[in-house]
């Protein structure tokens, strides 16, 4: 880019030296030696045009980069999430049924000990009524004290399980987490591009508005006539303001 300066200069400078046309506000510079600067110009100028549109590049690359982690990490804790909730419901369904069963199981031995003792009663009803009748009520107090233990036992088992539900908002709670850190990452990427190109645009309009100051000043030069009489220098091209 300092070549871009120092042929402008030396533009300026073959402009303030040329020989002025007598009666007009043109003057005569060297065709060659203009021409030749006009090209330096032109061909250092083109490097720091494709700086900036690699700067471009490289912020959508950056910006679609941070696009895909973030959709494939909100992908994976959703996925994560699924399987810790189906995991945790499977359990607690599984805890249930063995609660259920264990519960009806109790209460089918106690009907069968009740019916067992009573028929015992009966079949010696004869000699012990008596005694049949107290040991036929004692035991079906029995049967209906285990009814009851059974069924204080399911409900406490009950309970338990309810309390199982906290796994699956646990795994809920983590699942939001997961999702939330997903996009502040993706946020804080985003905004990390973005100061990254803002920078450079910056910098690359700072030494556009330099470029231009100086071909202002060059063309205010070129339109100020100029007669300089004694002027030694060549003249090869008659250039109008």
């Amino acid at each position: 880019m300092y070549r871009v300066f120092e042929a402008l200069d030396e533009l300026v400078t073959i402009v303030e030296e040329a020989r002025g046309v007598p009666m007009t506000s043109s003057c005569v510079v060297p065709r060659g030696d203009t021409l030749e600067l006009l090209d330096d110009i032109r061909d250092a100028l083109p490097g720091e045009v494709d700086d900036a549109q690699d700067v471009l590049d490289k912020r959508d690359q950056l910006i679609q980069t941070a696009r895909t982690e973030a959709a494939e990490t909100i992908s994976t804790a959703n996925t994560e999430a699924d399987r810790t909730v189906a995991e945790a419901q499977a359990e607690a369904e599984r805890i249930l049924a063995d609660a259920r069963a264990r519960a009806e199981q109790m209460m089918s031995d106690a009907h069968d000990e009740a019916e067992r003792m009573v028929a015992a009663g009966q079949a010696e009803f004869q000699n012990l009524t008596d005694r049949s009748r107290a040991e036929s009520e004692r035991m079906i107090q029995a049967g209906r004290d285990a009814y009851e233990r059974a069924i204080e036992d399911g409900r406490a088992e009950q309970a338990r399980l309810v309390s199982q539900t906290e796994v699956v908002q646990a795994a809920h709670g983590e699942a939001a987490r997961i999702v939330d850190e997903a996009h502040v990452e993706a946020d804080k990427q985003r905004s990390d591009c973005d100061a990254y190109v803002d920078g450079k645009l910056a910098e690359f309009s700072e030494l556009l508005a330099t470029t231009l100051r100086t071909v202002d000043s060059g063309r205010n030069h070129l339109r100020s006539p100029v007669n300089l009489p004694g002027n030694s220098r060549t003249s090869l091209y008659d250039y109008q303001s």
